[in-house]
């Protein structure tokens, strides 16, 4: 039988494999998923509400197919199931305010999915809570354990707690019941009641109002306690006084004796405490009673006489410095005369706790080791009072003071000095002085030294005159510095530019020299071209005197130079410009002058190539025109002929240089113009005085120039003779008349 069984056993699971296998290989496609919510969106609290989510697979297997069905309120899964169903319910059975929200229905098929359309619901109303108290008559201070249930309700709530209409307490909760404690501080009867909300749904609103119940608080009139001070009447300063603080016995109770802010004695049950007074001792003592938040006390005054005042101690002279001598006294009033007398009371002094003196005087010198905190003590039948602390520290007298310059002293500028004391108490005074004479006056209260202004100063000597003095009104005299040292910046002067020479030869170096009157070294010079700093030119030296040369200095450097100077951080000065001319270089000079001597040269050459080729035509014609023949003049010709060329250019005709204003005479005729030559003696004539009574014959005067280059023709008669008949004019030629070739 059992094996039978196995057989059936292994048959289905065999063939649900089969049909799993046939199912992942079937072919489907989730047609549709649809979500109704039934009866309707909108329902009251506690509705019987339905969730119906329907599918439609469409799909080539035979046997129906597993669907997977979710559902989701506001996105989280709230109920799933797996089933070959088609349509899945879920129901809400009641619906409350915490089922309200959008739901959807999500069906899988395999690896498949769908989802429905999105369905809200809205439950409105709540369930009207339940207020329990597990006592409702409480004693004053106690704790009141209340209970607000909502069975029906779900989701997380948040419970209310109300006294007479005043929230008390609020307490979230996962379920539907919440229990709390409520403290009670009233001495009366008071209401309770509470009420609650959703957590994720606070648009709902909050629920109805429990039922109120009422609680019963009852006074703890028996913890009050009592007290009681033996003696209370004319306590003295040193008198033992007793305390009693009691109270009924009661579970859980404290018993406090206190004075002010100050518990002189605690316990559980009644207690007596002891004290011996003083005077400060005196005022309200307090016996309190608590059990849990409830106290009670009583409120007893105790007032003490004071046996003698606090003492206190004194230091005369207030101030002292040191190698001073000073006196410590500590001193107390009696109060009680019938107590005691005044020198019943003994003092003891201390400095910084430490015993020094068993008497109430105390006198020593100054010194830093008398430095520090000294107080006394009064004692007197049993009760001892100290003094407040007195702290002595005794003053340093002030040292010499030192003077000195805080910042660059220039002349003619304001300057600081300061006056320093290196010991001394503060505070100290300083006053400055000019020539001994008070100029300003300080006090310096935290540091030691004081800074003052000085206007200028006009000389660099001046300086020497200022001191300073300070005075701490110690017992020495006022203590006076040495009279102040320090550099003094002079500023320079306005400078002087001046080259050696304003004009200089191209190529040449230029030498600039820029001088001060006065300055304190070292001064710096800078020298400027055309209000261009000239590269690398700045000099700072130790003289009155600045120094730049321009190497090989050219055309282009030419034109207006000046320096600026300066020292330290004073006013720079700038000199007057200097315009420096720049000549050409010699080599130049000479090029130049060879250059116009060859351009004379050549414009001559030019010159006399043109005007001998314009002369040969003007020869020629004058020699055709003129036709010299010779002939001799009559004895009795009262003419005198005188024939005289002049050429001006004689450099045209033989570049020679040449006679001017010859006279002469000539029968030469040349040869090239007549082939019967005829060479005739020339005769020179003297001239003579003529008689105007007779005929004067006319001498040829011949004389014969040969240079070619001035010949002059001149006709002249002497007196009004008349010329002569048929006179022949001859030519004559100087030498260097050579034919020119036909």
């Amino acid at each position: 039988m059992s094996v039978g069984l196995l057989w059936l056993g292994l048959l289905h699971i065999s063939l649900s494999a089969l049909w799993q296998v046939a199912d992942t290989q079937a072919a489907f496609t989730i047609d549709q998923v649809t979500l109704t919510v039934h009866p309707g969106n909108d329902v009251a609290s506690g509705t019987n509400v339905i969730l119906r989510c329907e599918t439609k697979v469409s799909h080539s297997h035979p046997q129906p197919l597993t669907h997977t069905f979710s559902f989701q309120l506001d996105d989280q899964v709230i109920y799933s199931k797996n089933t070959s169903d088609s349509v899945v319910e879920r129901g809400l059975s009641p619906a409350r305010v915490s089922n309200s929200g959008r739901y959807q229905c999500i069906v899988r098929v395999f690896d498949k999915t769908k989802t429905s359309n999105s369905q809200a619901l809205k439950v409105t109303g709540f369930q009207v809570p339940m207020l329990k108290v597990k006592y409702d008559i409480v004693s004053e201070g106690d704790e009141i354990n209340a209970t607000c249930s909502a069975q029906e309700e779900t989701g997380t709530l948040i419970f209310f707690f109300y006294v007479d209409n005043q929230e008390v307490k609020r307490v979230n909760s996962a379920s539907n019941t919440v229990t709390t404690t409520l403290a009670m501080q009233k001495l009366e009867d008071i209401y309770l009641h509470c009420n609650y909300m959703v957590l994720m749904q606070p648009t709902a609103g909050i629920s109805n109002e429990s039922k109120a119940v009422k609680v019963t608080v009852r006074d703890l009139h028996e913890i009050t306690p009592q007290i009681h001070i033996s003696p209370k009447e004319n306590v003295v300063e040193g008198d033992r006084v007793q305390i009693q603080c009691k109270v009924q016995n009661h579970p859980g109770l404290e018993l406090f004796l206190t004075k002010g802010f100050t518990v002189l004695y605690k316990l559980n049950t009644n207690f007596t405490h002891s004290l011996t007074v003083r005077a400060e001792d005196s005022g309200e003592y307090v016996c309190k009673a608590e059990k849990g938040s409830v106290q009670k006390k009583t409120v007893c005054w105790l007032n003490v006489t004071e046996l003698f005042s606090k003492p206190i101690l004194r230091m005369s002279p207030d101030q002292v410095f040191e190698g001073e001598q000073f006196t410590l006294t500590c001193s107390s009033a009696v109060s009680s005369l019938d107590k005691i007398k005044k020198v019943d009371i003994k003092y003891v002094l201390l400095k910084e706790d430490r015993l020094i003196d068993s008497r109430a005087n105390y006198s020593a010198t100054a010194s830093p080791a008398t430095n520090g905190k000294y107080s006394c003590m009064a004692v007197a039948k049993g009760v001892t009072k100290t003094s407040q602390p007195l702290h002595s520290k005794a003053k340093v007298p002030v040292s010499y003071p030192v003077i000195r310059a805080v910042e660059k002293v220039i002349v003619g500028r304001p300057f600081k000095v300061s006056c320093e004391a290196e010991n001394g108490t503060l505070p100290i005074t300083y006053t400055l002085l000019k020539d001994h004479v008070s100029v300003d006056e300080k006090r310096a209260e935290v540091a030691h030294k004081a800074l003052f202004s000085i206007n200028s100063i006009s000389h660099p000597d001046e300086i020497y005159r200022f001191t300073c003095q300070a005075h701490n009104q110690g017992p020495s005299i006022r203590k006076k510095s040495q009279f102040l040292r320090a550099d003094v910046i002079v500023p320079v002067s306005k400078p002087v530019l001046v080259p050696h020479d304003f004009t200089v030869t191209e190529g040449l170096d230029l030498t600039l020299i820029c001088t001060v009157q006065k300055g304190t070294f070292p001064i710096t010079y800078t020298w400027y071209h055309k209000s261009d700093m000239i590269p690398f030119s700045t000099q700072e030296v130790r003289s009155l005197e600045g120094r730049y040369t321009v190497k090989a200095i050219k055309r282009d450097q030419r034109g207006d130079y000046y320096c600026e100077v300066s020292n330290y951080d004073t006013e720079i000065k700038r000199s007057f410009s200097a315009r420096i001319g720049v000549s050409l270089a010699v080599w130049k000079k000479a090029l130049i002058g060879m250059f116009c001597i060859l351009l004379l040269v050549a414009i001559a050459i030019v010159l006399t190539v043109f005007l001998k080729k314009m002369s040969k035509p003007r020869i020629k014609k004058q020699a055709t025109e003129l036709s010299v023949k010779p002939s001799r003049p009559k004895s009795g010709d009262p003419m005198r002929m005188s024939l005289t060329l002049d050429i001006e250019d004689n450099t045209a005709l033989n570049g020679t240089p040449c006679v001017m204003g010859r006279n002469v005479w000539s029968e030469h005729v040349s040869g090239s113009d007549s082939d019967d030559h005829t060479d005739e003696d020339s005769e020179l004539v003297q001239p003579q005085d003529a008689d105007p009574s007779r005929d004067v014959p006319v001498k040829k005067i011949i004389e014969p120039e040969y240079s070619g280059q001035h010949t002059e023709v001149q006709v002249s008669t002497p007196g009004d003779s008349e010329q002569a008949e048929g006179a022949a004019l001859e030519y004559a030629q100087l030498n260097n008349s050579e034919q020119e070739p036909a």
